[in-house]
């Protein structure tokens, strides 16, 4: 087991961005579930007991996007001025997409990043009771591969 050294360290803050100028920014991250072929179905069919899995997955993106910085500490609040999510459906798993656009002196990965992350979870919480096996464990559902895709700064 790797040996870890106690770091105190009472610097946390917000980086000061003050100086900065607006521009442009974009984010894209994206994500992965793996589900069992039979909950891929019955949400491809429509038939999850909770709902509509992507749509409601959809706005719960969109509204981690829009609350990152009072989930993650030392994110600024920022100016959304534009939220996609998309879901694709591949072998295995739905891969979900979140592209956040702003104007402002700080990036947006977080935001994009939050987004996938909060797409994933409630695509697992609506589809829960179909993935566990006798025992109550989920042996085949996880959350993988979430990773900023493109970060794009200025025009």
């Amino acid at each position: 087991m790797a040996n870890f050294t106690h770091i105190q360290d009472d610097r946390a803050r917000m980086v000061d961005v003050t100086g900065k100028a607006d521009v442009a920014r974009e984010a894209v991250a994206s994500g992965r579930i793996y589900l069992r072929e039979e909950t891929l179905a019955a949400i491809r069919e429509g038939t999850v007991v909770k709902g509509n899995v992507l749509a409601t997955a959809r706005v719960a993106a969109t509204l981690a996007v829009k609350n990152t910085a009072g989930i993650i500490p030392m994110c600024h609040p920022i100016p959304i001025s534009s939220i996609s999510v998309d879901f694709v459906d591949g072998e295995g798993y739905i891969e979900a997409t979140v592209v956040v656009k702003m104007t402002g002196k700080t990036g947006v990965e977080m935001e994009a990043l939050t987004g996938v992350s909060v797409a994933l979870l409630t695509i697992w919480d609506m589809v829960k009771s179909a993935e566990k096996d006798k025992a109550g464990q989920y042996p085949v559902t996880r959350i993988s591969d979430i990773r900023v895709v493109e970060k794009k700064k200025g025009k």
